[in-house]
């Protein structure tokens, strides 16, 4: 019996994370009356992953995520949102208008941002809003 070599790519492809747009999809059409070995089949997932979807069904449809946001996280608050979908209008003005912009001036824009949602939303302050301070890290970068 021959064993089967799965590439690097072949098992990065499987393990890539879907966006919510897409749970939130799969949740639609699960309530269409789609039964979830057929989803499954649909978007090349197990049933156990479309099962956790459909368990998650109400934190994944209360967000409302910049585009191809995939982690629903407890750290991630609604000024994280409102941070991301703002530096992306900031960006994308920046990007029409021709200009430069750097992973640095991302970064402290993002930074700038956050900073002005936390002062505009009453009763939140650095530590109620995500336990410490936003800090535009790599891994946040590299997510966004």
């Amino acid at each position: 019996m021959d064993l089967k070599k799965v590439s690097a790519e072949d098992s990065a492809e499987k393990k890539q994370m879907m966006c919510i747009e897409l749970k939130k999809e799969i949740i639609e059409k699960h309530d269409q009356g789609v039964h979830v070995i057929d989803l499954a089949k649909q978007y090349e997932r197990s049933t156990s992953t479309i099962y956790t979807i459909l368990k998650q069904k109400e934190s994944i449809q209360a967000t409302a995520p910049a585009k191809g946001v995939k982690i629903i996280s407890k750290q991630r608050t609604s000024i994280h949102e409102n941070m991301e979908k703002l530096l992306m209008e900031w960006l994308t003005e920046k990007q029409l208008a021709g200009d430069t912009v750097t992973k640095a001036i991302i970064c402290k824009k993002a930074r700038a941002i956050y900073a002005d949602l936390l002062q505009q939303t009453p009763g939140t302050s650095m530590d109620e809003a995500s336990g410490e301070p936003f800090k535009a890290s790599r891994g946040w970068f590299k997510n966004f």
